[in-house]
């Protein structure tokens, strides 16, 4: 994060003001749609800065340790829902990196939740908010770690 911090700051921060200045010199700002879009890429950039700081400042470190058969923090976990007889694999990941799409569930949502602490063979109930839920059996658990790749959500 301090690493995109520093390039928007450095890089972006003066491409945008530079196009900025660039679209006000060809005249009339209220009709100038190179103006505007320069300024909302700029206003992105200085959103992004912010809510990277944010992120930083108020972040909670989250230990990644867990015993070598248990489901933890970065581990790849193959999951067989029994409902509809399908099997799944996914990264448990904070949720900063969470995306579903990915392959990649939170620590804190509902399956990430349940599926902490168990091991390979384990019927596991998810439980939802509305207080409903489904069962699923961990299949396999591969202790993999943070290597960094994993991007870090849009805001």
């Amino acid at each position: 994060m301090e690493e995109e911090i520093e390039y928007r700051k450095l890089v972006v921060r003066k491409e945008a003001l530079e196009d900025v200045k660039t679209a006000r010199a060809h005249g009339d700002l209220s009709e100038n749609f190179e103006y505007h879009a320069a300024k909302k890429v700029k206003n992105q950039n200085e959103s992004r800065i912010r809510y990277l700081e944010r992120m930083i400042r108020t972040a909670v470190i989250v230990s990644d340790e867990s015993a070598e058969d248990e489901v933890g923090m970065n581990n790849t976990v193959e999951v067989f829902f029994e409902e509809d007889n399908l099997t799944e694999t996914y990264k448990l990941v904070t949720t900063v990196r969470g995306n579903s799409l990915e392959g990649l569930i939170s620590t804190e949502s509902p399956l990430g939740k349940a599926l902490l602490g168990h091991k390979v063979g384990d019927r596991v109930y998810v439980e939802m908010a509305n207080g409903a839920g489904y069962y699923v059996v961990v299949k396999s658990i591969e202790n993999t770690t943070d290597d960094g790749t994993d991007k870090i959500r849009s805001f």
